[in-house]
């Protein structure tokens, strides 16, 4: 599996990155030590997780996620050696455990670190822009955890182009790390928030940049084309908001490209944003070996420039 270098972080990752969002939730743990396997086995070997995943389910607290991926490397500790290990700070647990001041993120990492049995994370995220915290303050909690050896590379997600540069100048500032990765969300339908400023910008400084709903919650694996297709899996009812002109026109330019190529549409859709300027590999879920199979398939298409141009302009905002 031919790798790529994660921005200046030293790490090399492969082309996809395993979505850890599902592992305790719609993957039972035997799902997901299968999925994780099959994912390894792969040739790949980055997997993002958080903190909180899966909070939002009832009856769930958060770090299930984490704690099942503790229990997979716990079962086999060469998992670990094998896993660039991403995982993320700052989402609500409670109004007192949330955010980015350096007391909760001296908690936290020491949180994660117990629930995935591991003694450093490879990839530390600020989950979401903390407004209330000087980014001086939240770095220099990161400077702490870098020295310390608990985490080897700090990174943030849902920043703009105008958060991330304020957290360069700031970093610059008082000789702070600077973030070395960046996870927003991009993917065929949703380009805006990335294409643009913050795209020039993560290229101009090299940053590792790694992007959420690349399937844009399984609209692009062409599964949801109607209301009656919502009842399909439990993300189903978000997928009213793709059903529109410009969704079933991405939908069509896929179906094009499939035509020609014999692969699936998500496969397709994963290669279009690997091909993509900046975009250093896309997140994607499984909750199937199966699905792994497709996952492993997506990172050994290429698409013609042609294909992608085609796929550019079909879902073009």
């Amino acid at each position: 599996m031919q790798t790529r270098q994660l921005g200046k972080t030293g790490l090399r990752i492969g082309p996809l990155v395993l979505g850890g969002n599902v592992f305790g939730w719609t993957a039972d743990e035997k799902t997901s030590f299968a999925i994780l396997d099959a994912f390894i086995d792969s040739g790949l070997n980055a997997i993002d997780t958080a903190d909180i995943y899966s909070k939002w389910v009832p009856g769930h607290v958060g770090g299930e996620s984490e704690i099942v991926l503790g229990k997979w490397f716990k079962q086999k500790p060469s998992n670990r050696e094998k896993t660039v290990l991403i995982t993320k700070v700052g989402s609500e647990f409670s109004p007192e455990k949330k955010g980015l001041s350096e007391r909760w993120i001296l908690q936290a990492v020491e949180d994660s670190l117990r629930r995935l049995q591991t003694d450093s994370i490879d990839v530390y995220l600020s989950h979401w822009p903390d407004a209330s915290v000087p980014y001086e303050e939240t770095l220099g909690a990161y400077d702490k955890l870098l020295k310390a050896g608990k985490v080897r590379s700090v990174g943030a997600s849902n920043l703009d182009a105008s958060q991330l540069a304020d957290s360069f100048k700031a970093a610059g500032r008082q000789g702070l790390p600077r973030y070395a990765v960046l996870q927003p969300e991009y993917n065929l339908y949703a380009r805006d928030s990335f294409e643009g400023p913050l795209q020039d910008l993560v290229q101009k400084e090299n940053i590792g940049v790694i992007v959420y709903f690349a399937l844009a919650s399984g609209f692009l694996t062409g599964k949801y084309r109607s209301e009656k297709d919502f009842g399909k899996s439990a993300r189903g009812g978000g997928m009213a908001k793709y059903l529109n002109p410009r969704g079933l026109r991405i939908l069509a330019g896929l179906d094009d490209v499939a035509r020609e190529t014999g692969a699936e549409l998500g496969e397709i859709a994963l290669a279009w944003l690997m091909a993509q300027p900046g975009v250093t590999a896309p997140i994607a879920s499984a909750t199937s070996v199966s699905q792994v199979k497709s996952l492993a398939k997506a990172t050994e298409l290429k698409l013609s420039s042609a294909q992608v141009q085609a796929l550019t302009a079909a879902s073009r905002p």
